[in-house]
């Protein structure tokens, strides 16, 4: 760890002192694997779909991979004020995106939840999640500031419409994260109990809906229910853990990327795995769980209800996804297409992850706790 002198008083030296230095080197360590990992599956992935470079999602990936460190350490350079200031830009914009997905989006897998432009696609929903968490926890927060503004409700007008645009591309799995996260901030910032009891009539109400408005949610809640019924991709996804062992077989010598649609993307814990073995996969399921409890347990130190609300519900949020990747490669969880953060391909998801981890980092930067003027 490189040494600052105290008299030091750059922003480089402020914000080194301040920032969570487990949280930055836990993202680091997930980074590192994601590239070695794509190294293992993204050359069978390219070659499944067609390209003629093997490398193709390999360079792809370090791309993303750059760009990912990028805005995660400059975002976490900025004060709160700056953050809520960046989270509304986005939100606005990643919200608009969302509209025009439903017009102009492509489409595959029976979702229309991707813009494709210059050869590269844009998932708005990514970047919607860290945005929409952070507004909404100043919204809340300005409870205890401005009486007599219903800003629960406001809060609420925003989240919905947003909830609204991915049912209708429709992602289930992004809207119940979203959900989730959302629910957090709102608890954490002091739930009254009418919004509690609404909040569990609308989950009842939102659950149904899934189900009996969205027949290929129905049919992997039924498959995995059934203890009769049978998933390809995740009956290949355990056999592959299970090849793996302790120690793995080997880097690159598994066999369930030639046999998975997404051994790159939502499988690649699967891959993990097999050529890693169990070591490896108890080791990447310890650095999510303390990225997020850190950064949960820092945020509930901080005395302002904005950085409470929102750095818990960031953390929570990368967590939850991880959480649920991991679940549904062991088959904890019905199949649901989503990344593993940081270590999945895509462009979007580590976009929308650094700046989640970002803001997170931001917020609960010690030095945030002494700057109140500045909000």
């Amino acid at each position: 760890m490189t040494m600052i002198a105290r008299s030091d008083r750059s922003w480089f030296a402020e914000w080194w002192r301040t920032v969570d230095h487990g949280i930055i080197t836990g993202a680091m360590v997930l980074l590192a694997a994601g590239m070695l990992l794509s190294m293992a599956a993204g050359p069978t992935a390219a070659d499944r779909i067609g390209f003629d470079n093997p490398f193709y999602f390999v360079i792809r990936h370090a791309a993303f991979l750059v760009v990912g460190i990028g805005v995660m350490l400059s975002v976490s350079t900025l004060s709160d004020a700056w953050v809520r200031r960046l989270a509304v830009a986005v939100f606005l914009v990643s919200f608009l995106l969302l509209a025009t997905i439903l017009v102009v989006g492509y489409e595959t897998k029976g979702s229309q939840r991707w813009l494709r432009f210059a050869g590269f696609s844009l998932q708005p929903s990514e970047l919607v999640k860290p945005a929409l968490i952070v507004v909404v926890s100043w919204l809340l927060a300005q409870r205890n500031q401005t009486k007599g503004v219903p800003w629960s409700v406001i809060a609420f007008f925003l989240f919905a419409p947003t909830v609204g645009l991915l049912l209708l591309q429709p992602d289930a799995g992004q809207t119940a994260l979203l959900t989730a996260a959302f629910l957090v901030a709102f608890f954490v910032s002091g739930l009254p109990l009418v919004w509690a009891a609404l909040f569990g009539v609308g989950g009842v109400l939102t659950a149904a809906t899934l189900y009996f408005g969205f027949a290929h949610v129905r049919h992997r809640i039924n498959t995995f229910l059934d203890p009769e019924a049978t998933s390809y991709q995740l009956e290949q996804a355990l056999e592959a853990i299970m090849r793996g062992g302790l120690l793995g077989v080997g880097p690159g010598e598994g066999r369930v990327k030639y046999s998975l649609p997404d051994p790159h993307t939502d499988f690649i814990y699967a891959v993990a795995g097999e050529e890693f073995g169990f070591v490896a996969c108890l080791g990447l399921l310890i650095i999510f769980l303390v990225i997020s409890l850190r950064g949960m347990l820092a945020a509930s130190r901080r005395a302002d209800p904005f950085l409470r609300a929102a750095g818990t519900a960031l953390f929570f949020m990368f967590g939850a996804q991880a959480m649920i990747n991991i679940g549904v490669n062991v088959g904890m969880l019905p199949t649901k297409g989503m990344t593993l953060p940081l270590i999945s391909y895509g462009g979007s998801s580590m976009i929308g992850t650094a700046l989640t981890l970002g803001f997170g980092l931001a917020l609960t930067r010690k030095r945030a706790e002494f700057h109140p003027g500045m909000r």
